[in-house]
């Protein structure tokens, strides 16, 4: 008996193991289930969402290309006219290195000509006389003018008492300077290039003072034009001796800055001798023209005497013709008092 029920019992445990282990299955076959099902749900709404987000790819991707495409188009544009302004600027810069070639051919061509002595005195001179000419009137100056003792020099400035007249001579000491200008020059030669340098100078300033200093045909002084700036700077800087040697020789130095200077000045002092020489003109005009002011002023009280006097008779008439007003009243109304007794 005892065995039976322990095999019963053994069943009955099997039966619920048996039991037990279907409804787990089951348990587990649903949810299995429910979970492959929000799987896919999931699965679907994933594949839905990368639809959408490829699908705003795509169009992000279609518009970031028209923008790089118009950027593009713009940056070529741009390209293209920087291109064409920088072949513009290089025709430019070829023409300016043409120009700078023809021009450096002249200075070569200069430096050339006034290697010449009489090159340069004629260079000078012509630089003298575009000068002159475009600051004076043709009246007060002559070129190549000769003197009473048989001198000739470049140009003569007439000007009036006190100044008198100019002599104006063109020097052009570059030899000696060129050689002072060289900084390979050692110095024994240097000293001697500036010997020579300071003789021409003083030599030039004594011929000048010489030749076309002759009062009363001329001024007290004269003087001497140095068409460089670079050699007036070079006498004023560091030759004062020379400086004061033509203060002394009455002969003043001039660059062509300084000559437009002395040019300007001349050409105000001729103005101002032009003037007086007109005051006497300008006198008499002026006592025909106080003739014409009193004839004038005559005429004024003599018109002021008519205005007057027909303003005498505009009054005088007035008071007539109230008279003659009052006396057609008088009449009108002496006719009324007729006609009212006649009644």
């Amino acid at each position: 008996m005892m065995i039976v029920l322990i095999i019963l019992a053994a069943l009955t445990l099997i039966l619920l193991a048996l039991a037990l282990r279907f409804f787990v299955r089951l348990e587990m076959s649903e949810r299995f289930h429910a979970l492959s099902l929000e799987m896919q749900n999931s699965l679907q709404e994933t594949r839905r969402e990368s639809s959408n987000n490829a699908r705003l790819l795509s169009e992000n991707l279609q518009n970031i290309n028209q923008e790089v495409e118009k950027r593009l188009n713009i940056g070529f544009e741009k390209s293209t006219a920087t291109f064409i302004d920088i072949v513009k600027r290089l025709a430019l810069i070829d023409q300016a290195q043409q120009k700078i070639s023809e021009l450096s051919h002249n200075v070569i061509s200069l430096k050339d000509i006034l290697q010449d002595k009489r090159s340069r005195g004629a260079f000078g001179e012509v630089q003298l006389e575009i000068l002159i000419k475009n600051l004076l009137p043709e009246r007060t100056f002559e070129f190549q003018y000769s003197l009473e003792n048989n001198k000739r020099c470049d140009c003569m400035l007439f000007l009036p008492e006190p100044s008198g007249n100019i002599a104006i001579d063109a020097k052009f000491p570059l030899e000696n300077f060129q050689k002072l200008m060289d900084p390979d020059l050692g110095d024994m030669d240097k000293k001697t290039a500036e010997q020579n340098f300071r003789r021409d100078i003083k030599t030039h300033i004594q011929d000048i003072a010489g030749k076309y200093i002759c009062p009363p045909e001329t001024a007290e002084g004269a003087v001497m034009f140095i068409p460089a700036e670079a050699v007036f700077a070079e006498i004023h800087n560091h030759y004062p001796d020379l400086v004061e040697f033509s203060y002394q020789n009455k002969v003043w130095m001039a660059s062509p800055t300084t000559m437009m200077a002395i040019l300007t000045t001349a050409k105000a002092v001729l103005k101002d001798d032009a003037t007086k020489q007109q005051v006497h003109v300008i006198q008499e005009h002026l006592s025909v023209l106080a003739k014409d002011f009193d004839r004038f002023q005559k005429r004024m009280d003599d018109l002021e005497k008519h205005i007057s006097q027909a303003n005498d008779d505009v009054k005088n008439i007035n008071i007539s013709a109230k008279k003659i007003s009052s006396r057609f009243e008088k009449i009108e109304s002496a006719d009324l008092n007729r006609e009212l007794t006649a009644d």
